[in-house]
């Protein structure tokens, strides 16, 4: 669910997209979207308009001051198969096409590796079903999570496509690539496993830079910023130490009581216990309405008492105070969950319709919100 990019002047941040794999100018600060359902809704009918005009998604966001664009990818997400049309989303071949319009469009890529066929999170953190032979059989299943991540990038890299960052897993709270069996159990972490499978693909990552020669920043990412000062200790403490950054998820929502402030704390915290490793905000959300555009139950209900009530206004303020407490500590940026999943006439497994629409961009027409929080991505 994965945003902030304060963009340096695009002539030095941008190139071709055949090319864009080859920067060594990375801008200091991001602001940016998860766009990972624009390919879906988009196939489902959706057309986005600004300003009532309709208009490439990709280059509304650019347009707007997106600097980074993240995209989740699942190994094989066959439970596709039937919904809608029974067109797979979110497996590589979806996030090439994503990441195609996003260099198009000049915009950076953070690869999300969630390492399971379906969301990955804190409550589920189940392995890829190809892998199930081999998931207690942690040598066979640190191979597979190595030649996976080695061979997706170094696929990319053959089109000019390597993503500036990568995430090893997403909200990983809990054990990652666990049997359903497993997942079930909620049995504290085993980190004499969970520890070496992080490794390997953090070093299947450092072996595509040695062969490209090309700079990709690696993350680890956890839900919820009062949550994550524990988790990075014992990440830490157990060997894992070869990443670049730390993302978090905050949303008011889930995790009150935390305050914008005390999530600045936890970042100012971070920064000083790990000297050299950037943090940012992975996942925010902030609703716009509490009204719903279609069947499909909306996942967030709650705005904060000092940003009520839920309005375009209250969003776009809402992450600009989030935005400016993570620059006051020294964070590398604030990405927001899913700004373009609007309502359509296809289904989730849950649902007819989206469970976010209600805290998009855009309004219930597709249009961009007046003074929502697309404004947000151009301040910064």
């Amino acid at each position: 669910m994965p945003l902030i990019l304060r963009l340096l002047p695009l002539f030095s941040l941008l190139f071709s997209a055949c090319n864009r794999d080859a920067m060594d100018v990375k801008p200091e600060f991001y602001v940016g979207a998860d766009l990972s359902y624009v390919n879906e809704m988009e196939d489902c009918g959706v057309a986005y308009k600004e300003n009532g005009q309709t208009k490439d998604p990709y280059q509304i966001f650019a347009d707007n001051g997106c600097s980074m664009v993240r995209l989740r990818l699942w190994h094989s997400p066959s439970w596709y198969d039937t919904l809608n049309q029974g067109k797979r989303y979110s497996d590589f071949a979806d996030v090439r096409r994503s990441m195609l319009r996003a260099r198009a469009a000049n915009m950076a890529v953070l690869l999300d590796f969630h390492l399971s066929d379906t969301w990955a999170d804190p409550q589920r953190q189940l392995a890829p079903a190809a892998w199930l032979p081999v998931v207690d059989d942690l040598p066979a299943l640190q191979d597979s999570v190595y030649n996976y991540v080695y061979q997706t990038l170094m696929r990319l890299h053959t089109e000019g496509l390597l993503p500036e960052m990568v995430q090893i897993g997403n909200e990983t709270n809990r054990a990652i690539l666990l049997s359903p069996q497993a997942n079930a159990t909620y049995a504290p972490i085993k980190w004499s496993r969970n520890a070496p499978l992080f490794n390997s693909g953090i070093n299947a990552v450092r072996e595509v830079e040695r062969h490209t020669g090309k700079k990709i920043k690696v993350a680890l990412h956890i839900a919820d910023p009062a949550a994550a000062q524990s988790f990075f200790a014992t990440f830490w403490a157990n060997g894992v130490q070869d990443f670049d950054l730390i993302g978090l998820s905050y949303y008011w929502a889930w995790h009150k009581p935390v305050t914008i402030a005390g999530a600045g704390q936890v970042i100012a915290h971070l920064r000083q216990t790990y000297p050299g490793k950037a943090v940012m905000i992975f996942e925010t959300g902030y609703i716009w309405t509490t009204a719903s555009n279609d069947n499909a139950n909306n996942i967030i209900g709650e705005v904060h008492p000092d940003y009520a009530p839920a309005s375009p206004e209250n969003q776009r303020k809402w992450l600009n105070d989030l935005t400016r407490e993570v620059k006051k500590q020294g964070g590398a940026g604030v990405l927001y969950w899913e700004p373009a999943w609007v309502s359509s006439m296809c289904r989730t497994p849950w649902g007819q319709g989206s469970h976010q629409e209600h805290a998009t961009f855009f309004d219930f027409n597709n249009n961009v919100l007046p003074n929502g929080g697309m404004q947000w991505l151009g301040m910064w």
